[in-house]
């Protein structure tokens, strides 16, 4: 799948979401064609596929990591790549809403982010 498919994919995806969860996202959603291993991971088997970040320079951003899904599903069947284009970019719209909402502590998505980490490292025999 080239760059511009996956953007495509993208656009349609966002299409699909209503308008108030651009709200306060002022740095948009950008695509980078890198791939993003996770920095703490136990191998080099945890591809990052997409960000929420805030930031005073570049404000509240979602990025997807197209060099990311290439390498995890770049073999799959389109459908199955917009449906995790879907997941994650739904996913990271959370992360933004929890944020405006000032929901960050228990029972936020970033608790279970970190929940889901501890998983893949005892999965991996490392104790964190």
């Amino acid at each position: 799948m080239t760059f511009d498919e996956f953007m495509d994919i993208v656009n349609d995806e966002m299409a699909l979401l209503p308008d108030y969860v651009f709200e306060n996202l002022n740095g948009g959603v950008v695509v980078d064609p890198a791939a993003y291993l996770h920095p703490a991971r136990a191998k080099d088997d945890l591809y990052i596929l997409g960000t929420y970040t805030c930031s005073g320079i570049m404000g509240r951003q979602i990025l997807l990591y197209y060099g990311s899904f290439m390498v995890v599903m770049g073999n799959t069947e389109e459908r199955y790549i917009r449906l995790q284009v879907r997941r994650t970019l739904r996913h990271e719209f959370l992360h933004h809403l929890e944020t405006n909402a000032g929901i960050t502590g228990r029972g936020s998505l970033a608790e279970e982010d970190h929940n889901d980490m501890i998983r893949y490292f005892e999965s991996h025999g490392v104790r964190r």
